[in-house]
């Protein structure tokens, strides 16, 4: 397949050569993103390897932890040769982490995230979205233009059902690279 173009219209036309290449690609990704959220952090940041699945949009709930979970999650849209929705994630945990290590304080609860948290969380995520896409731009020698990041704070299932409306129409699929940092 070297020096041919291969293009993939739907999650059904992807074979196993396509999900270890987006496995291939997520790791290096992934990578990126770790590096940059270690410098942007100072800390050490290590990050799971990806796992790269294709799921229905209510499995996807149910694999995240289900409808009701409370998550912060980020939001961009990609266009240029690759379009899409990229979004981010953010358990509990971690968003305290990032918190301590930003000199914000530990929260008890997602409610309690001010504007100033919000816009840590905001940031944080587009530092780690765009290494990620810049890095997936490169390996693929293609364009991909990122829209400002959106952020919110909600249930699980609320959260997803933005890309399902988007998209619903034309798939009832959702590719996740489910990468987590450690």
């Amino acid at each position: 397949m070297v020096g041919e173009t291969m293009k993939i219209n739907s999650y059904q036309e992807m074979n196993g050569f396509a999900i270890d290449m987006f496995r291939e690609i997520g790791s290096i990704g992934t990578g990126n993103a770790a590096t940059a959220l270690s410098q942007t952090l100072s800390a050490k940041i290590s990050m799971s390897l990806p796992e790269v699945k294709i799921m229905g949009y209510n499995q996807v709930i149910d694999f995240l932890g289900g409808p009701e979970k409370i998550v912060a999650a980020v939001l961009v849209h990609m266009t240029g040769e690759f379009s899409g929705i990229m979004l981010y994630l953010l358990d509990f945990n971690f968003v305290n982490i990032v918190f301590e290590r930003l000199s914000l304080g530990k929260i008890e609860h997602f409610e309690e995230i001010d504007e100033m948290r919000a816009s840590a969380i905001a940031e944080i995520s587009n530092i780690i979205i765009s290494s990620y896409a810049n890095a997936v731009a490169q390996l693929s020698s293609i364009s991909i233009n990122l829209s400002v990041p959106a952020m919110a704070i909600n249930m699980l299932g609320g959260i997803m059902s933005v890309p399902m409306i988007e998209y619903g129409y034309t798939t009832d699929k959702i590719m996740i690279v489910d990468g987590k940092f450690i």
